[in-house]
């Protein structure tokens, strides 16, 4: 089996495990990258193979130490596949992981990701002429949702009467309910709208590029950032955290503001889609529309 043969097999195979498909095209991606990077097969790759790439990412590419980690979690993943699969005897990323991408209390706790205020996320929001653009950002802030999670949403997902969104089902979130508020709602439908005007044969995606197809998770990050930039919010040149404004920010915003504003813990924890690793937790079954009434009366209002 050649290596396009393989990595379309691990596609494959990620799907089964019912990965989104983001996720499937992020892992795949990156295999393909460190295949064409290390020249050889990916059945034989070595430990030097994997320390020249993280100095590629590092040191060539100045990839941030998140991204990186990502990266490595893609290959650990691929070659799990291979040991499962019985073409390789072990997977050689883990161990590499441990010593070469440990994680460190004081690397966490010395940078802060950077949390804007409600004027200047209104002030962001309605510089914004594009209605796509416009709506998506509106929609990160209102919903607190992932960037791969607005990038896998379809119309269908959206429910603009009962004020609701449906995201699609991952391992790690245990609520896929999300609410929206009556301006972001109004939002949708113009943009809906003009969609159809736009979207080519069969996409059911909610969020559609200049070609009419899926807009991607990456493509989400830099329309955030290119706003953000534009009205002095995000600086693309700096290494700091707090410089810097990514679709992330908006989630934190979101968390923030909600829990400024008055919204319990518990409900907070319910929308966010925290998972549930106390017993407590699980036992706690929230009352749906008591959540949606809380959620209207302390989500901001930005149009």
């Amino acid at each position: 089996m050649d290596q396009v043969d393989l990595i379309e097999a691990f596609r494959r195979d990620l799907r089964l495990q019912r990965k989104t498909e983001t996720t499937v095209s992020h892992y795949s991606d990156w295999v393909r990258r460190f295949a064409d990077f290390i020249g050889s097969n990916l059945l034989e790759v070595t430990r030097d193979d994997l320390k020249n790439y993280l100095d590629y990412l590092r040191n060539t590419q100045k990839m941030r130490e998140a991204s990186i980690k990502f990266v490595f979690a893609s290959l650990s993943s691929f070659y799990t596949f291979l040991v499962d699969e019985s073409m390789i005897a072990a997977n050689p990323v883990p161990a590499f992981r441990r010593k070469y991408l440990r994680s460190y209390k004081n690397e966490s706790t010395s940078r802060s990701r950077q949390l804007i205020s409600v004027d200047q996320a209104r002030m962001l929001v309605n510089s914004i002429l594009d209605v796509k653009d416009k709506t998506l950002i509106v929609l990160l802030f209102k919903t607190g949702a992932r960037r791969h999670e607005l990038s896998d949403l379809d119309v269908e997902d959206v429910d603009v009467d009962e004020l609701t969104i449906t995201l699609k089902e991952t391992p790690k979130r245990s609520n896929r309910i999300l609410f929206i508020d009556e301006e972001t709602a109004n939002l949708l439908k113009l943009w809906v709208a003009y969609r159809a005007k736009r979207v080519k044969n069969g996409e059911t995606a909610l969020f559609i590029s200049q070609y009419g197809v899926r807009l991607s998770g990456t493509a989400i990050k830099v329309i955030v950032e290119k706003h953000a930039a534009r009205v002095g919010l995000h600086n693309p040149n700096s290494t700091r955290l707090e410089d810097q404004f990514t679709p992330h920010c908006c989630r934190h915003w979101n968390a923030t503001h909600l829990s400024r504003s008055g919204m319990s813990r518990d409900f907070l924890k319910e929308l966010r889609g925290d998972a549930r690793s106390e017993a407590v937790d699980r036992y706690n079954h929230i009352d749906r529309e008591a959540l949606k009434e809380s959620y209207l009366a302390h989500i901001p209002q930005l149009l």
